[in-house]
């Protein structure tokens, strides 16, 4: 990944950044312009909860070492009076590292060094059977500025089986790239979200959310020197969720499956299960696999072997990037993370997982060729009050 786009990898939920990157995010569990809602009861919480993360991430290619991430993240949620509730998260990155130019290249890698800044909170208002929050959210770099506002809403049936939800967000970037390629740059996204919840039975949890996104503005990369792309883009994203309570052990499974789909042409493909296991009353475990695939967007495109043309596109087309993300690949994510509950009022939980991404391991076929493997290693540790 670039300088630009690692920085902004490490918030965007955007499927076509590698995985590695959205995997930060989801191990940050930071809100974001969306989230998609999960089975949650229509009354605000009755105590207030403080949590911090401390996340410590590291990618690597055969003979380089990366990108370094140290990103400590503070979260709160708390009632205001008997039918609200607020939430508040702030995160601080760190990075540094060296990147490749072209491909996975290292012989155009460059030292690099950034930091970001982003803060979100939420004002949540419940009702009998129903709940509505609307939400705000920031992130700030130095040639990078994101601002969003969302809005999101529950409705639950009268035996409190079933939960519908539905949810609007929009953000506003503007792009000021240190290299002055383009200045004061924007790009604009909206993205809506429908789903259902529903509970099967005493130890069945499923749920499915449908989220459409349509965006304009600027998606070149501006620390590339071949990427040109559309200035707008669709995407379409299908989610299903199943939770099951095993009655012969004290655990839980936990799977999901998600396909993505946008206008640049990638199609991707997410499975992921987690087991969760009780191994006394204040201890669990809960190892986590995940396999995605991906193919690649239409006007990305290969390294070529003629030096005379490398690394630019062949011929002369209206877009073209070489951006490895946007590339066919495989990847699969295995880990594990450990939860101490020390007593009513304290927790604290470690997380250590690992990223492997290979061309070869694109599903229904080969995928993108030239690319050297791509490896990712995050360790996160999380402590958590209620009072």
């Amino acid at each position: 990944m670039d300088r630009q786009s690692r920085i902004r990898g490490v918030r965007s939920q955007n499927p076509t950044a590698c995985g590695a990157s959205r995997l930060i995010v989801a191990a940050l569990a930071l809100p974001g312009v969306l989230l998609s809602p999960s089975a949650q009861a229509e009354n605000p919480p009755e105590k207030s909860t403080i949590s911090f993360k401390l996340l410590n991430y590291q990618d690597e290619q055969p003979g380089l070492k990366r990108i370094r991430v140290r990103a400590p993240a503070l979260a709160i949620s708390a009632p205001i009076a008997s039918k609200w509730s607020i939430d508040a998260s702030a995160v601080h990155d760190e990075v540094s590292g060296a990147s490749p130019r072209y491909y996975s290249d290292v012989s155009g890698a460059s030292r690099m060094r950034d930091s970001r800044q982003a803060v979100d909170a939420k004002l949540t208002r419940y009702f009998d059977r129903a709940a509505v929050g609307v939400g705000i959210s920031q992130s700030r770099e130095h040639d990078y500025r994101s601002r969003a506002v969302s809005m999101d809403g529950r409705l639950a049936s009268e035996d409190h089986n079933t939960t519908w939800n539905a949810g609007i967000g929009h953000s506003s970037d503007r792009i000021d790239p240190v290299n002055q390629i383009v200045t004061n740059e924007r790009k604009h996204s909206t993205e809506l979200l429908v789903g259902v919840t529903q509970a099967w039975s005493t130890r069945d949890l499923v749920q499915a959310n449908l989220t459409l996104g349509q965006g304009r503005g600027y998606y070149n990369d501006p620390y590339k020197l071949y990427d040109e792309r559309p200035r707008s883009r669709r995407q379409q994203i299908g989610l299903l969720r199943w939770n099951h309570r095993l009655t012969a052990v004290p655990a839980t499974v936990r799977s999901s499956y998600r396909y993505y789909q946008d206008s640049f042409g990638i199609r991707a493909h997410t499975a992921e299960a987690v087991w969760v296991q009780a191994l006394s009353p204040s201890l669990t475990v809960e190892p986590v696999l995940r396999y995605y695939t991906q193919r690649a967007a239409r006007f990305y495109f290969d390294p070529v072997a003629d030096a005379a043309v490398y690394p630019a596109p062949l011929g002369n087309p209206a877009y073209y990037s070489n951006d490895q993300r946007l590339s066919a690949f495989g990847a699969i994510t295995w880990g594990v993370k450990l939860g101490w509950q020390i007593n009513p009022q304290w927790s604290t939980d470690v997380k250590l997982e690992r990223y492997e991404q290979r061309s070869a391991w694109r599903l229904g076929g080969q995928g993108s060729p030239g690319l050297a493997p791509f490896t990712a290693t995050w360790l996160q540790f999380g402590l958590n009050s209620t009072f």
